[in-house]
């Protein structure tokens, strides 16, 4: 796969010590995957069916802390002919509960790229981190007004009276979920470009519904010149590779989750494929190896 430098070093007037993109090319297809901080959450979260002691091991070999870990969120841009496309949008600025997060639009500045510059926006689904950066004031102001947003019609339906009955989230994150996704809902209303299973949104750029994270979450694969990438969302956590049964707290369908998590595991580790996702530790760029009955996440070696 080869690699190359998505900004100018003029453009970099808000460079940062610690890196926060890294760009790649997938055949003719370049991608900027971005960081937009991390969460502080309670490990429990990752593994709701698992045993406690099951989960304290895995945090022990892991080197996490049983108490509260950070937990990644990256976003990507995607050029391909002639569109620049935003896939998911980081958590934005409004939840001060998780300050370290919400770095989407100052990062865009930093890497040089135009928030008027972006032709469409893929959702992956409709999460508070995943489309919260929309909804500043900042950058949603300077987007497009013919801005184009993909979004699987299940996931839209599923907003407007959502049911979070089998998932095992904090207490106030449900209602911030829904209030969130109904902003976001009625803010983008117009722009919306809802597909039922899957739909090419540029040369070599397909989004896919899976399902199982919620209704409507869906995959985005990249094709190029005989080179292929998946943004996973959050079909995959990085607990998901050695235990891909597990249920995350935040799965609104955790069987079928689990299935969906499987069925990418056992395609990636067939294929030798690349895949990225929005929870696994940045740049989460990585292939996939079998493991016994599981796998093992192999990152991707970084080309400077």
């Amino acid at each position: 796969m080869n690699h190359i430098h998505a900004a100018k070093p003029d453009a970099l007037r808000r460079d940062e010590l610690v890196p926060s993109r890294y760009a790649l090319n997938v055949g003719d297809i370049e991608v900027l995957v971005i960081s937009d901080g991390v969460l502080s959450i309670d490990p429990a979260t990752l593994a709701t069916n698992a045993e406690k002691a099951e989960l304290s091991a895995w945090l022990s070999d892991n080197f996490l802390s049983p108490d509260v870990i950070d937990y990644p969120l990256n976003v990507a841009v995607v050029r391909s002919g002639e569109q620049t496309i935003l896939v998911d949008s980081g958590l934005g600025t409004e939840f001060p509960g998780f300050p370290r997060a919400g770095q989407l639009a100052m990062r865009l500045e930093a890497a040089g790229i135009a928030p008027a510059s972006v032709t469409d926006v893929v959702l992956t689904h409709l999460h508070m981190d995943h489309i919260g950066g929309l909804l500043v004031e900042g950058l949603r102001g300077r987007l497009r007004r013919d801005l184009r947003v993909h979004l699987a019609t299940a996931e839209a339906e599923f907003w407007a009276a959502p049911d979070f009955s089998r998932t095992a989230m904090p207490a106030p994150v449900p209602e911030v979920l829904r209030t969130t996704a109904a902003r976001f809902l009625d803010v983008y209303r117009g722009q919306l470009q809802p597909f039922e299973t899957e739909r090419e949104v540029a040369p070599g750029v397909l989004i896919k519904r899976t399902g199982g994270h919620t209704p409507g979450h869906s995959i985005i694969r990249l094709e190029s010149g005989g080179q292929r990438l998946t943004f996973a969302g959050d079909a995959i956590f990085q607990c998901g590779f050695d235990q891909p049964n597990w249920f995350n707290g935040f799965e609104h369908d955790p069987e079928e989750s689990a299935r969906v998590r499987m069925g990418l595991l056992k395609e990636m580790a067939a294929t030798g494929e690349h895949l990225m996702a929005a929870h696994l530790p940045f740049p989460s760029v990585c292939q996939v190896a079998t493991a016994g009955n599981a796998f093992r996440f192999v990152p991707t070696v970084w080309d400077y």
